[in-house]
């Protein structure tokens, strides 16, 4: 039987809100944070930030091309939906709902594997990526949020330029999350560090993965170069924008019948639930943070839950932190 990984603190410091300091929560942030110092790694940083951005927008481009003459082929579409899935519960069962916020606990292959397949998503190594979103809830939608879409005010002008700000535009602002104060659980975790480090190399393998499928199932270099366009690039892509989404529109648009602290204007937004495996019942996510399930009222489909709850049934991961109706009760605005 395989040993159990320690569960991460069910409440981090990084999570124990800080008390606001002058804002109302409808003007533009102070500028009040010194900037990140520049140096020579500056340019590297937003040169790979780019690529990882522009490129999927490039290869969906070409994908219609392709479309257009009609290179495309069945098994493009299933390879797409599998990698698609597997990365995206990798971020939302493994990263976010696992090991962000502990709602549940893991053995300790299923907690590597999945922080193997959210590395897989091209979202940044899981390390920083649970530090970032740590902060984020530290400070949600108030001085410190890395990618509030509140960050240039409430008014139209600043909404608009906050929407984008929340949905790519903090990637370039380089201002880095320190992981010794926002994910000390994962840097003493001596696997997580290992998926961690391999990150550039689980990049290289969620594209080379595509390909060479592609090409062992079509048997020629087109059948994998369509491959690694539509299950490579263009789920990326997709998977991107749907993580981004969910940092930006729910915040902005949608309902939000839970109570969640000062400033917080996290929103359930239902058009995303699927393609975003749940994560876009954001509001309640917001009050409760370490439930394992998000989507808790009726219609509110919740497939990482699922996932979860089937785990717990192979007996891979217990101590699951389940929503009780009284808990729910009490967190209804």
């Amino acid at each position: 039987m395989p040993t159990r990984a320690s569960a991460p603190p069910t409440a981090t410091p990084a999570e124990k809100p800080p008390r606001p300091q002058g804002y109302d929560g409808t003007s533009p942030f102070p500028a009040g944070e010194p900037a990140p110092p520049r140096d020579s790694g500056d340019r590297l940083y937003v040169t790979v930030t780019a690529v990882i951005v522009v490129l999927p927008f490039v290869a969906l481009g070409l994908a219609g091309w392709l479309l257009w003459g009609s290179l495309i082929h069945p098994a493009d579409v299933v390879l797409a939906l599998v990698m698609y899935v597997l990365t995206g519960l990798g971020i939302t069962v493994g990263f976010h709902r696992g090991l962000t916020h502990g709602g549940y606990r893991a053995v300790r292959p299923v907690r590597v594997a999945l922080a193997v397949a959210g590395s897989m998503s091209f979202q940044g190594d899981v390390i920083g990526w649970v530090a970032t979103h740590r902060r984020h809830h530290a400070f949600t939608d108030r001085p410190g949020d890395p990618h509030s879409p509140y960050r240039y005010g409430t008014h139209l002008r600043g909404q608009l330029r906050g929407m984008l700000h929340a949905h790519v535009g903090w990637l370039f602002r380089n201002d880095p999350t320190p992981p010794e104060r926002y994910a000390p659980d994962l840097l003493a975790d001596p696997d997580i560090r290992a998926v961690s480090r391999a990150f550039p190399l689980l990049c290289l393998l969620t594209l080379a993965l595509p390909l060479g499928a592609g090409w062992a199932i079509g048997g020629t270099w087109v059948h994998g170069a369509t491959a690694l366009l539509w299950a490579g690039f263009v789920r990326i892509a997709l998977l991107h924008h749907v993580t981004w989404s969910v940092n930006s529109l729910c915040h902005m648009i949608g309902d939000r019948p839970f109570r969640t602290r000062r400033h917080d204007r996290a929103t359930n937004l239902w058009p995303l639930a699927l393609l975003s495996f749940g994560e876009s019942w954001h509001n309640l996510h917001h009050s409760d943070p370490t439930s394992a399930r998000h989507g808790v009222d009726r219609g509110q489909i919740d497939p990482s839950a699922g996932v979860i709850r089937l785990l717990e049934r192979l007996g891979w991961v217990d101590d699951v932190r389940w929503p009780t109706p009284a808990r729910v009760a009490d967190r209804r605005a």
